[in-house]
């Protein structure tokens, strides 16, 4: 049964993805001043909107393992399989964004970076969840695991930043399309496109978060397994 759903749930993941991808490129108009270019928004959003989503589950996970590091060790390592799934998730639809960003300025500014608020930002907090995956792979211990998940809730700051920024400062991004400026928003033949790959792109995060949880969780219990076999031994 469970194998099933699973099955049921990579098939609407990959529906999904699909008629996003025919919204997106085959049912949504040009855009009147950038043409065919203006089509990444359909990709670039959603990469980032379901970053977003991972980085919250890593750091719910972080907060977790703190709570209950002392009390609850069952407890706390689950939560930890949970943050660092979440920052590798993260850090994968991080490097789609900061990918197609660059891709879609390049035709629209004539530039593929500048230092504005937005985009330095958003790099800087890449730098900070691949530093969290670093010392996951090079460090070991109940330490490493306290140190990450401090590492982890200081990059989650960086997150409302990041959100914040073109609305902060002046910067070369351009204004929110949703919740703006006065005239801001899309025409309503695009948001069908962006809600529906928004929707995929958040299955397919979850999917894959779910995927990386379990590995973890795995890698968690053959270790505990094989440091009490071990210790009996």
């Amino acid at each position: 049964m469970k194998k099933l759903l699973i099955g049921l749930y990579v098939s609407i993941t990959v529906a999904l993805l699909a008629w996003g991808y025919y919204q997106a490129i085959y049912v949504a108009p040009n855009d009147a001043m950038q043409g065919e270019i203006f089509r990444i928004i359909y990709y670039h959003v959603p990469s980032w909107a379901a970053a977003f989503l991972a980085l919250g589950v890593s750091l719910a996970g972080s907060i977790g393992y703190l709570a209950y590091r002392r009390n609850f060790p069952g407890r706390a390592q689950m939560a930890d399989a949970w943050a660092v799934a979440g920052a590798e998730v993260g850090v994968v639809f991080l490097t789609v964004g900061l990918t197609t960003g660059p891709l879609w300025g390049r035709r629209a500014w004539g530039i593929w970076w500048t230092w504005d608020a937005r985009l330095t930002t958003s790099l800087v907090l890449w730098l900070i969840y691949m530093s969290y995956l670093l010392l996951r792979r090079f460090a070991a211990g109940p330490q490493m695991q306290t140190l990450a998940a401090v590492l982890g809730i200081f990059g989650a700051l960086d997150v409302p930043i990041v959100y914040m920024s073109n609305r902060w400062w002046r910067t070369q991004h351009p204004a929110p399309v949703f919740g703006g400026a006065p005239g801001s928003g899309m025409a309503p033949s695009m948001v069908g496109a962006l809600l529906w790959n928004m929707l995929a792109w958040f299955a397919w995060g979850a999917l894959i978060l779910a995927f990386r949880y379990h590995v973890e969780r795995m890698h968690q219990l053959n270790a505990e397994a094989e440091a009490e076999a071990a210790l009996n031994g």
